[in-house]
This record gives C-alpha cells, sequence and structure tokens, in this order.
C-alpha cells in the first residue's frame, strides 16, 4: 500500500470517508439551528404584530376582559385575535415607494380641501366645523408642516427673533418691545397660533436667560380653533376672552383666514393696550392690488397707525402698525380738521363697512389662499 503513502499522509480510504461523514453532519446541524433561529426570529415579530395590532382594535374594556396568561399555566381560553393578518400588518409599517407616492397625494388631496374651508367661511363656521370634526384640524397642520419644508424662511422664525433681538433693549424704550404701560409686562397675543409655536420659543429664551427672566414679567396667549398642546385656547379669534387693553403686541402669522378677517383685526385693536404693535404677515398672492396698499388703508381705517411694511421675502409680506395713544389720537383729528379731511376720512370708514356688508372682505381685500387641483 506504498501507493497510498506519500510523505506525513496516510490516505486510507476508510479514514477518508469516516472524515468527510463528520463534515457533512456538522454542516447538517449547523443548517438546521439556522433555519430554526430564522423561524422563531418570524414568529417572534409575527406574534408582536399581531398583539400591537390587538392592542389598537379592542378598547380599554374589551382588553381588560382577556384572562391573563402566566408562565406557569396556559389556559386554552379564547382571546381576540388581530382582524388583520401580518403581512397586511408589514405592510401597513413598510409601504413600498409607489404606495408611498399614493398616500401622499392623498395626504395632499386632504389639506388642499381643509385649507379651502377654512379660507372661505366666517370665522364662527370654521369654529364649528372643528368641533365637529377635530381631526381635520390635525390633518391640516400635517399638511401646513409639509409645506413649511419647502420654504426659504418662516415668518413666525422672523417674528421670533424680532422678539429676541428688541429684548435686548428695555421694555418701552425706543427700539424695544411694547409693554403695558404702568407694569412694563410684556403680554402677547397670538391668534391663529396653529401648534404655538411662538409661545414654545419665546418660554424656551426666557428659560436660556435667566437674568432676562427676572428682569421681565412676560406672557404669551396663543388662540386657534383645537387645543393640541396645553398652550392654546380654543376661541374664535374674532371674540378672545381677554380684557381690553391687556395686551401689547398682537401677532397674525398667516392666520387671517376667514372671509371676516377685519373682524379679528377689530378684536386685535380692543384688547391692545396704546402704543401696543400688532404684527402681520400674509402670503404676497393673496393681496387684490398685488401691493397691500388696500389692506394697510383698511387697518388705518380701523384705527391704527402704520409703522413699516417688509416685502423682502419672495413669498410673504410683513407689516407692522401700533395703537396710537388717546394724545396721538387727538393731534391727528385736528390736522385733518385743518385740513378739511377729517370729514373724508369717516365717509371712508362708512364706505369700508358698507363694502364689507356687500361682500365679505375675504373675497376683495385679501384673496383666499387656493392650492392648485392636481
Amino acid at each position: 500500500m506504498e501507493l497510498f503513502k506519500t510523505g506525513d499522509w496516510n490516505l486510507k480510504a476508510d479514514k477518508i470517508a469516516f472524515q468527510s461523514t463528520e463534515k457533512n453532519a456538522a454542516k447538517k446541524v449547523k443548517k438546521e439551528q439556522r433555519k430554526k433561529k430564522i423561524k422563531e426570529r418570524k414568529d417572534a415579530q409575527i406574534k408582536q404584530a399581531q398583539e400591537e395590532d390587538s392592542e389598537e382594535s379592542f378598547s380599554d374594556d374589551e382588553i381588560e376582559t382577556i384572562p391573563v396568561v402566566t408562565e406557569q399555566k396556559v389556559t386554552k381560553k379564547k382571546q381576540p385575535v388581530a382582524t388583520k393578518p401580518a403581512i397586511a400588518l408589514q405592510a401597513k409599517r413598510k409601504l413600498t415607494p409607489l404606495q408611498q407616492k399614493m398616500m401622499a397625494k392623498l395626504s395632499g388631496s386632504r389639506f388642499r380641501w381643509i385649507n379651502e374651508q377654512l379660507y372661505t367661511i366666517s370665522s364662527e363656521d370654521a369654529l364649528e366645523l372643528i368641533k365637529s370634526q377635530p381631526e381635520l384640524f390635525d390633518e391640516y397642520h400635517d399638511g401646513f408642516r409639509s409645506q413649511v419644508l419647502t420654504w426659504p424662511e418662516n415668518p413666525i422664525d422672523v417674528f421670533i427673533d424680532q422678539i429676541q433681538t428688541r429684548l435686548k433693549r428695555n421694555i418701552n424704550a425706543p427700539g424695544g418691545l411694547p409693554g403695558l404701560p404702568h407694569s412694563r409686562k410684556l403680554i402677547i397675543a397670538d391668534m391663529g397660533c396653529g401648534e404655538a409655536t411662538l409661545a414654545l420659543k419665546v418660554n424656551n429664551f426666557f428659560k436660556q436667560n435667566k437674568r432676562l427672566k427676572k428682569k421681565i414679567e412676560y406672557k404669551v396667549h396663543s388662540f386657534d380653533l383645537k387645543r393640541v398642546n396645553e398652550r392654546i385656547t380654543v376661541a374664535d379669534i374674532k371674540n378672545v376672552p381677554l380684557p381690553d387693553e391687556s395686551c401689547s403686541i398682537v401677532v397674525f402669522c398667516l392666520a387671517l383666514m376667514g372671509t371676516n378677517f377685519l373682524d379679528f383685526i377689530k378684536e386685535a385693536y380692543r384688547i391692545l393696550t396704546p402704543r401696543g404693535e400688532i404684527w402681520i404677515a400674509e402670503i404676497k398672492s393673496r393681496f387684490a392690488d398685488g401691493k397691500g396698499d388696500e389692506f394697510v388703508n383698511a387697518l388705518k381705517l380701523l384705527g391704527f397707525f402704520h409703522k413699516n411694511t417688509d416685502d423682502s421675502n419672495k413669498m410673504f409680506t410683513r407689516f407692522e402698525f401700533f395703537k396710537p395713544p388717546e394724545d396721538i389720537l387727538k393731534e391727528r383729528i385736528a390736522k385733518l380738521e385743518r385740513r378739511q379731511k377729517f370729514i373724508e376720512v369717516q365717509t371712508e370708514k362708512e364706505q369700508l363697512e358698507t363694502k364689507r356688508k356687500k361682500a365679505a372682505e375675504g373675497k376683495w381685500l385679501l384673496k383666499p389662499c387656493i392650492y392648485k387641483r392636481r
């Protein structure tokens, strides 16, 4: 058998066969173990998905009636099963690119419909709509957040930056923020606040600046159609639960949505203290005259003095007005009387109200912001 001996190798057929069988058996065991682990992992995933869906599909009362299964003893009593198969659950969690695109289109269509409703009905009707269908508010703001992501700048951030910058000066000082006349409290009313982002960021700013917080007493009131968090008070913003002359700043950030939005401006005038300011941001395409001059004139007729217009942004125009104190108001009236224009101004006010009675200002002063249907 010298033929099968080569150096240190001893190639015997029985030994080779035995070693080969041993290796194949080991491979087979490993393969079976791997299959078993994969199967156990899949079973665990399916079981978890079924449990999650069971929790979603049943009320608290129904869940309480399910018998408890312990590790020691497993009862054979019937338990509620998921109404949807595991495959459907996985499809729900992991949509294909095509499904994601279709869902996005459906969400976009829903957002456009809700948006159109809010722009083309009165604030009173809008409040009733959201009270009867509160989910519409959430759907609208989901779509709104998606829109904001495409904007070069969010106007609410501009207002927040303005607050932080002007707080470097004293309240009621030149260049500083307006406060209440005697207490110098900074009281802001955010009308149509959405998710009350302004209140959140202002609060965070004061928390980070403890010295400023000790120095300045402040409060941010946030009003909208639904209370999605603790910062918000539900109200029709033509009639908010605040006393006369109790605020120093009123903010309307893309919030002049109802057909009766001049009622919101009148409410802002009521709650503002003399020398208090009103800040407005609106989409440029809404202005019927293309520039916003007619809009500015309408607010002047309602008693505000125009302070500033910023149209540097491609999408939005920002306005600042202030409520004149009594001494400035008397001086203004005296000037108009000397120029024999006081009667003209009063006539213009009457004409504005007459025009509003014939057609809501949401149809001619600010056009509704309606997205194109696709």
